[in-house]
């Protein structure tokens, strides 16, 4: 191979592979970043889609990046700039609206309106989550152990794992417990009887998983999301200046001072591989790049079975990322408008339109919209996540024009019959429908408007199967079992391969923890 070697190749500019970039390069590795496409961030972009109307594509909102990436490679200096969500309204089919607002007091007494017991439990149930996201939340910096492994590293890990949940105390473990084996909508039953609220809530358990708000496991799904924080804040949600593609700007900016080169455009073929060792890569313009290490931030299916020949893999690792779970079931709709919907529950422009819009108005509504892919359909009534970015920043969009994000579950990759144009126009249409019955306007306002299906979103981004947590976040799919047991401390079978992606501990979100504490395991092996 001829031109410059480095000490480290990263496949993919996603921000996880951005993330291990920067780590890497701040402790002194020459490290060269491939992305495929123009434009870094994978799923975390901001687009100008249509003339003067910019969108964050795929991935819309903030709230899951770790605080100690942002402290650590000092992200705010290199752009980072997050604006609060300080509300969620969702509309009722009755005309009425809940509405859950920044100030605890004020959400209180809206809920207080629907139901005074509710009320009473709301801040009870937001502490426990709250010391639900304390109990986890240190898990998600550390290297999964080794169950099965007599390694020093692994049986010390095992030991510290079982020291923090003995200091947990038996109540909180079995808080625990029931939040990762029950649904949702079971785990919410218990706590409160507005129906809405428990929609709402259970709305969180179903955000990218084919599962519904009454299937087993939805309630990991709903703490996952409560992981989230901002500025120390828990159970914040926010909207990056510029769109989330400013978010991976700004982690490249912070590799690129610390000596990483980035190339955009520059896809790569196959991982190079000698002797049971990786070389460098491939690109798909036939140049060789030469590497002391590769690092794929690509999700497990292309990790393992398209990177490199999986004749040099296990079986038993190959077949275990064969059975792993994609089942992309998430779509996302973006609109370019002329003006602002007028919610029939508020009408006028309010601070209500600088928050989220949850259409969710009742638990069977939701599981209405899981039976229709249950059975290989789209959701002709689906869940969805509004957003209004040009509210919070109106750099998004020309004076006096907006843009709408709308997440929609259930799109299901394995369409019956598969996905058309027409199927996608059909698609869209039924989300257009479904909001309008809350926001007559809202048809009249559509200037343009994207419909990405999950197919769409693999081809675009390479995510397997449209999926936007590189594999499902299921139990059997979690920590030392993530993406398969034995390999969920991001090493491969094949000295000096490494993975980063989302499809590794801790999973999926603009989190970056995956990202970091690959390239940190990755440090400390050559530091042996």
């Amino acid at each position: 191979m001829k031109g410059r070697s480095y000490d480290v190749v990263v496949v993919g500019g996603g921000h996880n592979g951005l993330v291990a970039a920067a780590y890497l390069a701040r402790a002194g590795r020459q490290v060269l970043v491939l992305e495929r496409r123009p434009v870094l961030g994978g799923a975390a972009v901001t687009e100008e889609v249509f003339p003067g109307f910019r969108f964050s594509v795929f991935s819309y909102v903030v709230s899951l990046l770790r605080p100690e990436i942002i402290r650590e490679l000092d992200l705010p200096r290199h752009g980072l700039q997050i604006l609060p969500l300080e509300s969620t309204i969702t509309p009722l089919d009755n005309g009425d609206y809940l509405g859950a607002w920044a100030d605890p007091d004020e959400s209180r007494r809206e809920l207080a309106r629907h139901s005074p017991r509710d009320a009473e439990a709301i801040p009870v149930f937001g502490r426990l989550m709250q010391r639900m996201a304390m109990a986890v939340r240190p898990i998600l910096g550390v290297v999964p152990p080794d169950p099965a492994s007599l390694a020093p590293s692994d049986l010390r890990g095992l030991l510290r794992l079982g020291r923090h949940f003995r200091d947990l105390g038996a109540e909180r473990v079995h808080a625990l417990y029931k939040l990762m084996t029950m649904s949702s909508a079971d785990y919410l039953d218990e706590w409160f009887e507005f129906d809405p609220l428990k929609a709402t809530k259970s709305a969180s358990g179903i955000i990218g998983t084919f599962l519904g708000p009454r299937s087993p496991g939805s309630a990991y799904v709903l703490l996952h999301h409560y992981m989230g924080e901002i500025d120390g804040a828990f159970r914040a949600w926010g909207f990056q200046k510029g769109g989330t593609g400013a978010i991976s700007e700004a982690i490249a900016r912070a590799a690129r001072a610390r000596g990483a080169e980035i190339r955009t455009g520059e896809g790569v073929e196959r991982v190079l591989v000698r002797g049971g060792e990786a070389v460098g890569v491939a690109l798909t313009s036939g140049e060789e790049i030469a590497a002391r290490a590769v690092v794929s931030g690509l999700d497990p299916r292309r990790t393992f079975t398209q990177l490199v020949d999986p004749g040099q893999l296990p079986d038993e690792l190959v077949e275990g990322v064969r059975r792993y779970k994609f089942r992309g079931s998430s779509g996302k709709v973006n609109l370019a408008l002329d003006g602002l919907p007028d919610l029939t529950c508020l009408p006028g422009v309010g601070p209500h339109l600088r928050g989220a819009i949850s259409i969710s108005p009742s638990l069977e509504y939701l599981e209405r919209a899981y039976d229709d892919a249950k059975y290989g359909a789209f959701s002709q009534r689906p869940y969805m996540d509004i957003v209004i970015p040009s509210m919070i920043d109106p750099q998004m969009a020309p004076p006096g024009k907006h843009v709408m994000s709308i997440f929609v579950q259930y799109a299901p990759y394995h369409l019956t019959g598969g996905w058309s144009d027409a199927q996608r126009e059909a698609f869209g249409d039924a989300v257009v429908e479904s909001v309008a019955r809350y926001a007559p306007n809202l048809p009249s306002l559509i200037r343009h408007r994207q419909v990405l299906t999950p197919v769409d979103i693999e081809r675009i981004t390479g995510l397997s199967e449209g999926n936007i947590f590189q594999g499902e976040l299921a139990l059997h799919q979690l920590f030392f079992l993530r993406p398969v047991p034995r390999w969920a401390r991001y090493r491969t079978p094949i000295r000096g391969y490494w993975q980063c992606g989302a499809g590794t501990h801790p999973g999926g979100g603009i989190m970056g923890a995956s990202g970091r504490l690959a390239a940190l395991e990755m440090l400390q092996a050559g530091e042996r």
